[in-house]
């Protein structure tokens, strides 16, 4: 679990496909093995760690004390942002909470849910308000003054009309994360509160049956 407070931007060094191209068209594709440079957030790390890459739960496989390493399925690739990301780019990082630890942000499990994209962008009052268009299916879960993760960043809703949301910012969030070099075009990870599905899902399961109506 992480809270979506970020500990590091981190520097990605490659992202390589070992593996050769499946035979199978129908086949998810091929997986990755992505490797960071971040000193800060390797510490007291071990092998099977998890770290969230810009919202993605990813498990260590290797680490140097600098560097370290991670294996990313085909399916993570395809769902999310990492599978068109390029070494050099920057990413936002955040070891696994500790259950002795403060929960700062709120509730994420690194389970992105979709991705987005920045529709608008604006400065007033040293406050940047992003706009983001949300993929079908995921405006249900969001309500105004609600939580959102976004590339890991745990942030407030601050409206919301249809399928499209805006987020302040403030200068700390903007120095600290990637969200700072975001412009209008770019797709980023979106995670919604887990506990509006689990709702959802309690809800439904109360909800009377045709035969019961």
């Amino acid at each position: 679990m992480f809270t979506g407070i970020i500990e590091e931007l981190g520097t990605i060094e490659s992202l390589e496909h070992p593996q050769e191209v499946p035979a199978d068209p129908s086949a998810p594709g091929r997986p990755a093995r992505l490797r960071i440079r971040s000193p800060r957030v390797l510490e007291g790390v071990r092998l099977g760690d998890s770290i969230a890459v810009d919202g993605c739960c990813l498990t260590v496989t290797s680490h140097d004390g600098t560097t370290w390493t991670a294996d990313v399925i085909a399916t993570t690739l395809a769902a999310t942002t990492l599978g068109s990301r390029a070494p050099g780019d920057r990413v936002n990082l955040e070891r696994c909470v500790r259950a002795d630890g403060r929960l700062d942000g709120h509730i994420v499990q690194g389970h992105v849910d979709g991705v987005g994209r920045i529709t608008g962008r604006t400065e007033a009052g040293g406050t940047t308000l992003l706009c983001l268009e949300l993929p079908d299916g995921l405006e249900r879960y969001v309500v105004d003054r609600g939580s959102l993760a976004v590339d890991g960043v745990s942030l407030t809703v601050a409206g919301i009309t249809g399928a499209e949301v805006s987020i302040g910012l403030i200068p700390e969030t903007l120095d600290r994360t990637t969200l700072g070099r975001r412009t209008v075009g770019d797709v980023v990870n979106l995670e919604v509160d887990v506990l509006a599905k689990y709702v959802e899902r309690l809800a439904g399961g109360l909800l009377p049956t045709g035969a019961d109506r």
